[in-house]
């Protein structure tokens, strides 16, 4: 990290390789999250992660002020990521991510992402996937029609890297936007 006379920190863009699959996917997370605020912050598009649904089911209460949610589950199995509203047209999508060079292991999307991105898809939503590979600093948009197609016709349980270089669309990294997806949108739709 370096720090300029005028007090303003300068970001690593340098993706955090060496962390857990959990806090890894929360990098990427914070990077779509900065990218969502700032499209609704200039009014271009109103994009937000959406809550995992949970049943809470015992509470303790230690003090009068603080309350700790000692259990709770998943309610259903959450869709997607993300979702919200871009020239009109309705957006949802995934992200996904993985430390691996080579590919990505496709038992990390799992069987109701895209059965709904499927779905939503056949509604005339633009619906896709965004993949960030940590060790290549890499991150590509992928349509979720060439996402189904490609599982439907392949025996592998990974999706190889040369696979993202032909049929996915690289994002480059951007200070202010960084994971700015909707250029990619823009390329394909408008």
């Amino acid at each position: 990290m370096v720090n300029y006379p005028s007090g303003v920190k300068q970001r690593n863009t340098v993706f955090l390789s060496k962390t857990s699959a959990s806090d890894r996917g929360m990098v990427f997370e914070k990077d779509i999250n900065q990218t969502n605020d700032y499209y609704l912050e200039i009014n271009l598009a109103v994009i937000h992660k959406k809550p995992t649904p949970v049943q809470v089911v015992k509470v303790d209460y230690p003090s009068r002020n603080s309350a700790k949610i000692v259990e709770a589950y998943y309610k259903t199995p959450s869709t997607t990521d993300y979702n919200g509203i871009y020239k009109g047209k309705y957006l949802d999508f995934e992200a996904k991510e993985s430390a691996s060079l080579t590919s990505f292991p496709l038992k990390s999307i799992h069987p109701h992402q895209l059965k709904h991105l499927k779905m939503v898809a056949e509604h005339g939503a633009i619906a896709f996937v965004l993949f960030r590979f940590t060790k290549r600093n890499e991150t590509y948009y992928v349509k979720a029609e060439d996402l189904l197609d490609y599982i439907q016709n392949t025996t592998k349980s990974s999706i190889p890297i040369q696979w993202f270089l032909q049929f996915g669309y690289p994002i480059p990294y951007n200070y202010v936007k960084p994971v700015d997806y909707l250029q990619i949108v823009d390329k394909i739709y408008f």
